[in-house]
């Protein structure tokens, strides 16, 4: 029998442990990257011509230089994802299919963070979602610079520029918003 000291010792962190649990399953993965205290881009802010929630550079999984203006005249879907999030890698595949759907009319962009670039080659070619251009953000600092919180997220951004949704998505949210958004 364990003694009543003993007992409550174990039901501390077994409770903790059940609300953790409990907290992310209700939120699908989290992340320890914090938004920046700016917040999201404002929507209606232009740089030089290009609108501002385009005017960011990385480098893509392969060390290549990436220019987010290169998205710019058409509605653009970032998914913001992390090697080991399960949601992420159960949202792989509609991501894919939107790609070979989409990719002519919207510009789709897989920003990885929170894990190592290996891992991140890992993910993105197990879950065979090579044909989507992918960031190596381990630094988070795109992550910031959107205010994501937690993966797997996504930055819904029109054809002006506009940041028209940020947040989670559900397979069947993700295809419908999209629909809207290339109407």
């Amino acid at each position: 029998m364990i003694s009543g000291r003993r007992r409550h010792a174990f039901r501390v962190p077994l409770l903790l442990g059940v609300l953790l649990a409990a907290a992310l399953a209700a939120t699908g993965c989290t992340t320890l990257h914090q938004p920046s205290a700016a917040g999201p881009v404002a929507a209606t802010e232009k740089a030089a011509g290009t609108p501002v929630a385009l005017t960011f550079t990385g480098k893509t999984l392969d060390g290549a230089a990436f220019d987010a203006a290169s998205l710019a005249g058409k509605p653009a879907l970032l998914w913001f994802w992390a090697p080991w999030c399960a949601t992420c890698a159960s949202e792989a595949q509609s991501v894919a299919d939107l790609y070979d759907e989409y990719s002519d009319r919207l510009g789709i962009l897989g920003i990885g963070g929170l894990g190592t670039t290996e891992a991140m080659h890992e993910f993105v070619r197990d879950l065979e979602v090579e044909k989507v251009p992918h960031l190596d953000d381990a630094a988070g600092k795109i992550w910031q610079r959107f205010g994501i919180a937690q993966q797997s997220w996504y930055v819904m951004i029109d054809p002006a520029g506009s940041i028209v949704y940020r947040g989670y998505l559900d397979d069947l949210q993700l295809t419908e918003k999209v629909r809207t958004l290339t109407a």
